[in-house]
């Protein structure tokens, strides 16, 4: 199974703060929009979301069909494959993706010790 790249969503009191913090940490703005309370920070290949507002706990996320560039991949597992699978492993999911549609979808399970995960695909 093709997760795709990785980041964790964290759920920021104060983004400002928060870009300082990292950015003391070496990390730089790769995407997101400060106006729109979300920045996207790398670090090499080490990616962190800073979402202010936005959801109340951190997220574990992944994106299929990009890797940490948020470049498209060749060949990767489509989120609706990956529910499927899922599926079939007996792993509750908490949003599902439309298996009727193509492109764009994401999907939510939850581990269990109550993390949240995302599979976000864009592509």
């Amino acid at each position: 199974m093709k997760l795709g790249a990785f980041s964790i969503s964290l759920s920021v009191k104060d983004l400002q703060t928060s870009k300082d913090f990292y950015e003391a940490l070496g990390f730089e703005t790769f995407a997101g929009d400060m106006a729109r309370n979300y920045l996207i920070m790398k670090n090499g290949n080490a990616l962190i979301g800073l979402f202010q507002g936005m959801f109340p706990n951190n997220i574990l996320t992944f994106n299929p069909g990009w890797d940490e560039n948020a470049n498209k991949l060749d060949s990767f597992d489509d989120v609706r494959q990956i529910q499927q699978m899922l599926t079939h492993k007996g792993i509750a999911l908490t949003s599902k993706a439309d298996e009727s549609t193509s492109g764009p979808a994401s999907i939510m399970l939850v581990d269990p010790d109550g993390n949240a995960i995302l599979l976000d695909q864009h592509v």
